[in-house]
């Protein structure tokens, strides 16, 4: 049993994280909501809200489409990646067959090799046959290098799923593919949305794939739409307002995804998904 003073001690340490994690972002938002060039530090709260900074970022950054870029991109990555996974973690978690552990062991390559190594080769090949400047160049490399991170996540909640409860439902006369869509998925939910809400901050933020493979400003994602609005000549005054509210429009999707399912992801994450 705690003692007072431990439990005032780890709150304390506790408020104090969420102030170091909370403040950047808050002084982003700040930031954002104040006229552009009115020369905040964004340490102040706005006593006078404006959303020009916004409107101005919107305008002349082109954000509609590059969100729609990456709304596009990470959709498709993510559920292709997602049953893939599902698949793959299944097939490796429940079943046994010959070279099963080598080919696992050769998959898990596509989570320790630096894909930063895989990008420059990648783009000649997709140039060669005319991919580059589609989704399809970013799509691709983002699926082969989720399913990777997926079966491993998901091989280890199908390897711990109770053996019982698939023993039984053999018993009944349910196929393999039965007992996946009809027992383990739903029993596995947790798990597979944390998969699915980290591939798709993976997926979003991701930046060096897509500022290679995609030259055309009309297909920019919102990371490399940010990179290039923020280095624009823009007047020193009102950068800082117009690029943090630019940040914001970027970062929303994510928040609102976490938002919309945090409990499931620390369902997910606490329930020992990963443990084998």
């Amino acid at each position: 049993m705690t003692s007072p003073f431990e439990r005032v001690l780890t709150y304390g340490v506790l408020m104090l994280a969420s102030i170091f994690a909370i403040y950047p972002l808050l002084s982003i938002v700040f930031l954002a909501l104040h006229e552009p060039g009115s020369l905040s530090t964004g340490l102040e709260i706005p006593t006078d809200p404006s959303l020009e900074s916004f409107r101005r970022a919107w305008v002349e950054g082109g954000f509609d489409h590059a969100l729609l870029s990456s709304a596009i991109i990470t959709v498709s990555v993510v559920a292709a990646s997602v049953f893939l996974s599902i698949l793959a973690g299944y097939a490796f978690g429940t079943m046994r067959f010959r070279g099963s552990a080598a080919l696992f062991a050769f998959l898990l390559f596509g989570v320790v090799v630096p894909w930063e190594a895989t990008v420059y080769p990648l783009y000649y090949d997709y140039q060669r046959v005319g991919l580059t400047d589609t989704y399809l160049a970013v799509i691709l490399p983002e699926i082969g290098l989720s399913v990777a991170f997926g079966t491993f996540w998901l091989r280890a909640f199908f390897r711990s799923a109770p053996r019982q409860l698939m023993d039984a439902a053999r018993v009944d006369g349910a196929s393999s593919w039965t007992i996946l869509w009809r027992i383990l998925v739903p029993i596995g939910r947790p798990a597979i949305v944390t998969l699915a809400i980290l591939l798709f901050v993976f997926t979003w933020n991701d930046f060096l794939l897509s500022l290679v493979m995609i030259q055309n400003e009309d297909t920019w994602t919102a990371p490399v739409a940010l990179a290039s609005f923020a280095g624009r000549q823009y007047d020193t005054a009102e950068l800082r307002e117009v690029v943090a509210a630019a940040s914001v429009l970027v970062a929303l999707p994510i928040v609102i995804v976490y938002i919309a399912l945090q409990r499931q992801f620390m369902r997910g994450l606490l329930t020992g998904s990963v443990k084998e």
